[in-house]
């Protein structure tokens, strides 16, 4: 395969992509269509009864009416049922939350604004914001990704280990730690908080969040009669935990994206000339951030004699 042209293997890459994405639909038909239809049929039912019981003091059409026009007001995240915890949606937790999901792209779909200012403003607000985001991450990024770059530099010096074995040893680690900080731990919070989902929701809801996917059908707290306070303090948690947990998920990912494997993938699927001066310059930058984190004794050059053979 390393004989194909690049045209070739994008091409392939592109299939792949295809076939992978109709898969996934096939799964995901097989396994949600059923229990759509037995939805479908218990909600049938359930207005045929209705219909039989109370219909006689209905005017015809007014059940589809008051039906419409709850399903419209729901999907704008606003809604009669319950105590009144979540009558104000637009309360200031309420609003820090929806600001939060459209400048992390996550979008849970719970809120959307009504008016034609409020939708306008959100253009504006996302076209500004989230270039802001991405230069603020970038910024973390740069802090951060050295601190944790040194665990691997130290290991691969107190171990003699191959630097790649390091760099993978590193990675599995930073992402095992993601995995149960930010995914296992608060699902199992949730799980044992909210009580009416089970822990593979409570994981699904948090992979969901930190994705980025943010589908909006399970958030904490949410229909159930609980006090505005606790209501309020659950949305702020929840913005909290987003911040956080996007930060270590990009920066999870920005270390697995380095590993020589995944490199040596891309490369694969990329131009088979020379190297430019940004890909020699960003590889420099990749080797002294590297020797910057071993000690003096590890980080000197090795003899002339003892050196490799340049590629």
């Amino acid at each position: 395969m390393g004989g194909l042209r690049p045209w070739a293997r994008y091409g392939l890459l592109v299939v792949a992509h295809l076939l992978a994405l109709g898969l996934g639909a096939a799964v995901l038909q097989a396994l949600e269509g059923p229990p759509a239809l037995r939805v479908q049929a218990k909600l049938r039912a359930e207005r045929a009864t209705f219909q039989e019981e109370y219909g006689a003091c209905l005017p015809p059409g007014a059940l589809e009416e008051l039906l419409s026009t709850a399903l419209a007001a729901q999907a704008h995240g606003v809604s009669s049922l319950g105590n009144g915890s979540e009558a104000r949606n637009w309360d200031l937790p309420s609003a820090l939350l929806f600001a939060a999901s459209i400048l992390t792209t996550t979008g849970y779909g719970h809120m959307a604004p009504l008016s034609a200012g409020g939708k306008a403003f959100c253009v504006i607000y996302a076209a500004l914001g989230l270039p802001a985001s991405l230069a603020l991450v970038a910024a973390l990024r740069h802090c951060l990704l050295p601190l944790l770059s040194r665990p691997g530099a130290w290991a691969a010096n107190r171990w003699q280990l191959a630097l790649t074995t390091a760099a993978l040893l590193q990675a599995a680690g930073l992402g095992l730690l993601v995995a149960g900080t930010f995914v296992l731990l608060p699902a199992l919070v949730l799980w044992g908080v909210q009580g009416d989902c089970s822990l593979l929701e409570a994981i699904y809801f948090c992979f969901s969040s930190l994705s980025t996917i943010g589908l909006g059908d399970l958030l904490p707290a949410h229909g159930r009669s609980l006090h505005p306070v606790l209501y309020h303090l659950g949305q702020l948690a929840l913005l909290g935990y987003l911040l956080l947990g996007l930060l270590a998920m990009l920066l999870a990912v920005e270390t697995f994206s380095e590993l020589p494997q995944v490199c040596a993938m891309v490369k694969f699927f990329g131009s088979s000339g020379p190297l430019t001066t940004e890909d020699q310059g960003g590889i420099l930058g990749q080797d002294e951030l590297a020797l910057s984190t071993l000690p003096p004794s590890a980080a000197a050059p090795a003899a002339p004699s003892e050196q490799a053979p340049a590629c």
